[in-house]
């Protein structure tokens, strides 16, 4: 499968609605598309499965190592993979995006914001190209897509102005229904906030799908199977056991799940969703995984429904459960809102949780077991990331399953509430840490 990188000079230039041009351009040139997204983000990609019908991969070498990363590209389907980028093309000591497009040895495409300038277009894209000797990375930028640019001579003098090595491979129209709103912790989700499908064609259509065709190349491949690994040693369990049965709570308050993870998670145990914030209770089930999201945006619906006192009771005869971020948030003794309000929660976790206005954490983070914990074993390192604008204030005698070796933590240096067979955590993790594997593993006894 080809591929090439959409990356950006910055946030919030416009590289989500680059990427979904591209995406809905391939599809009516009738090419079979694979989006991806580098770094750890969940909600760019909810943007691109609504364009593509198909899950996003998450490519970051932080959380999956090199191999990781060439494994979960190659379990992608599709002619051409188009890979959005976070943040600024180098921006990221951990996973930059220029990290990413060097892993994989594909091209690098400048999504520049052309809103207020022309020859200025083409210097700042020859001057992230120079860069890349300044870096550890191999980094091939090859081409400019000229996000908010008018059509004429604003597009004329982008283009005359590039040098032969940067390819002009069209551009985006500056059009209020071109813009996603954002929140607290990023862009609306895609099934919040679809763009226009007119509009997005008329996006489509200024690309020069051709160009982007052309440039798009085989990555380095994995130096495996792409199947095997912590995602894919088979189903994990003996000939003629019964798999698990693992509640996930998936609705508009638990929305953030790596495609990885659900993928290993179906290979090893039978997934069935709950929806809490909708009114479901908890079905029966072997374990309980509750995966980050917006729970301070639906407090109130939790609190009345009957899914958490379910998850309580559960939780404390002995049930696992696993919450990550929002999860660890419901699990929490009260949740106060922004405004003000406060919600009983499960009660699980010896903890008050409150959000705030600014982000508390936003980093990737490494994680040491203290222990023997729900996700590790004693001595174990785990990778993830954290972006939260809530605290936790926990009890003094709160027991805790980790030591941050890098990152925030829910308390400082020590991070992953632990109570019965119950962790709470703050960090996001992928499949490729082995995490769910152990949780599993631990479901099973």
């Amino acid at each position: 499968m080809r591929g090439l990188v959409l990356a950006g000079t910055a946030s919030g230039v416009g590289k989500t609605v680059a990427t979904l041009a591209a995406l809905r351009a391939f599809e009516a040139a009738g090419r079979t598309v694979q989006p991806a997204k580098a770094g750890p983000d969940f909600i760019d990609p909810s943007h691109h499965v609504r364009v593509a019908d198909r899950p996003s991969r998450t490519l970051d070498p932080w959380l999956q190592g090199e191999g990781g990363l060439r494994r979960n590209y190659a379990r992608g389907d599709g002619d051409v993979c188009v890979i959005e980028g976070m943040m600024g093309l180098y921006d990221g000591d951990a996973a930059s995006t220029a990290g990413v497009a060097a892993a994989l040895d594909l091209p690098v495409v400048l999504v520049v914001d052309a809103s207020a300038g022309m020859e200025s277009v083409a210097a700042t894209a020859l001057g992230f190209a120079a860069y890349a000797d300044r870096t550890p990375h191999e980094v091939d930028v090859a081409g400019v897509i000229a996000q908010r640019a008018h059509g004429g001579r604003h597009a004329d003098g982008i283009r005359e102005a590039l040098p032969d090595e940067l390819a002009y491979c069209g551009r985006v129209p500056p059009r209020e229904d071109l813009e996603i709103p954002d929140r607290h912790l990023g862009l609306r989700m895609g099934e919040e906030t679809p763009l226009d499908e007119a509009a997005l064609d008329a996006a489509a259509e200024t690309l020069r799908t051709d160009r982007l065709l052309d440039m798009a190349r085989e990555p380095t491949p994995p130096t495996d199977d792409p199947a095997a690994g912590k995602t894919g040693e088979g189903d994990g369990s003996g000939a003629g056991d019964e798999p698990p049965r693992i509640a996930v709570a998936d609705d508009a308050a638990f929305r953030f799940v790596y495609p990885a993870t659900r993928e290993r998670l179906a290979e090893r145990a039978t997934v069935v969703p709950f929806a809490p914030a909708a009114g479901d209770d908890l079905p029966p089930c072997d374990g309980v995984y509750l995966p980050g999201g917006y729970p301070e945006l639906h407090a109130a619906a939790l609190a009345e429904g009957p899914a958490l006192g379910s998850i309580a009771d559960a939780a404390a005869e002995g049930t696992p459960v696993l919450g990550e971020c929002g999860g660890l948030m419901a699990l929490a003794e009260t949740l106060t809102t922004v405004d003000g309000e406060t919600h009983e929660m499960a009660g699980v976790l010896p903890a008050s949780v409150e959000r705030r206005e600014r982000y508390q954490a936003l980093d990737h983070v490494e994680l040491r077991a203290r222990r023997d914990a729900l996700t590790a074993s004693a001595g174990e390192r785990l990778r993830g990331h954290e972006f939260h604008y809530s605290a936790a204030d926990v009890a003094p005698d709160a027991r805790f399953a980790f030591d941050v070796e890098r990152g925030t933590g829910i308390d400082g240096d020590r991070e992953g509430l632990v109570e019965h067979r119950t962790l709470g955590t703050y960090c996001h993790l992928h499949a490729a840490s082995g995490a769910f594997d152990a949780f599993l593993d631990e479901v099973k006894g």
